[in-house]
């Protein structure tokens, strides 16, 4: 009911605020705009004709006749011209019309702590931008894009499957407890029905559909994790400081340490029975541990937000980068090429950061999903909501008999749905959110850095310096 109720009405009010204050005030704009990144502009044809010594008036182009028509042929400068690219700050008027990376700012507003519904919006919305990015690479037909996600598409599918067949004993996501609990929940509102009581989907059809699922979200995050890879190690050439390389360097491992969270015989067995003696006091209570891992997820994504700018001038600084390579080649180059040459990187600079925001968004929402629907608290010391007994009864249709005869069918109408929700609510239970959302937790972050690990090594040992 809370659907329809108080957070719908929030919803609405909030998108109406937003819609008035988005023009004037805007987070995504403010972490591009705010004059801390520079853009490098590419020259213009003058100034590269006096760079190459070509400061003749008139034609500038040697021009030939041919079918009756003059052909003009390009202007050509040595690649190793000494050239130096200005900067200018980023502001609102440059950013226009290259990118729709507000969409995910004005959508992610803060709602109510059980608005759960909201945060499975905003990862749907997240997922969608990076399908749209993705469908971009496959309708390049000469670059190697394409086959770059089908082959880590089917990479992620075989290392889902294996990571499926763990026991928990190791990745202690409660997958398997979720889905028995599921199963029973099941059986027993099919058997209230006068239906067979067999369970709805197998154990086999559930993981393998599952696991589909995460080989398309693997896919969607290849190149968000390659080009991580590639501006983290600009981005630590770039910065002079230890303390900013330190960030940089937490700031790369953070979705292993986020994996690790989950690896049970390394982080929960070790602090709940730490070898302190021959007495085995646990360090905290399970439910404290969740929490902390919680906590310790949000804080590594607030990081990876606070090293945007980072890595985004980093990527601006591939203009200049791309100059001094050309320097060090022989031959010439159209002024054309050159030009599109250094323009082309900051007009992918929205691409980019959507690329950069996008994964960190859905980590982010998958857990606040897991903790508003796997009964998780934000306090150090929760009390313990897995050892509360679930109670699988459904509602009885006696209630019908209780209604005044004088309200008739809106009270039964009201009386019908809240029996249904209820049902619902009996059947995904939390143990079952917990396993599932556990798991997508774990797989976006283990997905993140199996790709940035491999760009990593790509930029580092493959590419031609």
């Amino acid at each position: 009911m809370g659907v329809i109720g108080i957070q719908l009405v929030v919803t609405m009010v909030m998108a109406s605020v937003m819609q008035k204050i988005i023009p004037h005030y805007s987070l995504a704009r403010w972490l591009l705009c705010n004059g801390s990144l520079r853009w490098y502009q590419h020259p213009t044809e003058e100034e590269l004709r006096i760079l190459a010594g070509k400061q003749q008036k008139g034609k500038s182009r040697k021009d030939r006749k041919y079918n009756g028509h003059i052909e003009s042929k390009p202007l050509t400068i040595p690649k190793d011209i000494d050239l130096h690219l200005e900067t200018k700050s980023v502001t609102e008027v440059d950013t226009l019309g290259k990118g729709n990376l507000d969409k995910i700012f004005w959508k992610s507003y803060l709602k109510l702590p059980q608005s759960y519904l909201w945060f499975f919006l905003n990862f749907s919305f997240c997922s969608k931008v990076l399908f749209s990015l993705t469908t971009h690479y496959f309708k390049v037909e000469d670059g190697g894009e394409r086959s770059v996600c089908v082959t880590f598409g089917f990479f992620f599918f075989v290392k889902a499957m294996a990571v499926l067949i763990v026991t928990e004993n190791y990745l202690e996501f409660g997958l398997e407890t979720g889905f028995t609990n599921f199963s029973n929940s099941a059986m027993q509102f099919l058997e209230k029905q006068g239906l067979e009581s067999q369970s709805p989907v197998s154990k086999l059809t559930f993981k393998f559909f599952l696991a589909i699922f995460c080989s398309l979200i693997g896919a969607f995050l290849t190149f968000p994790g390659l080009r991580l890879a590639q501006m983290h190690l600009d981005a630590l050439n770039l910065a002079t400081e230890k303390i900013t390389q330190t960030l940089l360097h937490i700031n790369f491992l953070a979705p292993l340490f986020m994996v690790l969270l989950w690896v049970k015989p390394i982080t929960k067995d070790y602090i709940m029975n730490p070898p302190l003696g021959k007495e085995n006091i646990p360090l905290m209570t399970e439910a404290t541990f969740d929490t902390l891992r919680l906590w310790l997820i949000i804080l590594l994504c607030a990081l990876r937000l606070a090293m945007m700018r980072s890595h985004l001038q980093a990527y601006l600084n591939l203009a200049q980068k791309c100059v001094d390579q050309m320097k060090k080649e022989a031959g010439r180059i159209s002024t054309v090429e050159l030009q599109k040459m250094v323009a082309r990187v900051f007009y992918y600079l929205c691409v980019i950061a959507l690329q950069y925001v996008a994964p960190l968004v859905m980590l982010l929402h998958t857990t606040l999903l897991l903790k508003t629907l796997g009964n998780h608290s934000w306090g150090i010391y929760p009390e313990s909501l897995s050892t509360l007994p679930v109670d699988n009864s459904l509602p009885s249709n006696s209630v019908h008999s209780e209604l005044p005869s004088a309200d008739g069918k809106m009270k039964v109408t009201v009386t019908q749905i809240t029996v249904a929700l209820s049902s619902l609510k009996n059947i995904f239970t939390p143990l079952l959110f917990r396993g599932l959302l556990s798991f997508l937790t774990w797989w976006i972050a283990a997905c993140l850095f199996s790709t940035s690990l491999f760009g990593l090594f790509y930029h580092q040992y493959l590419t031609v310096a």
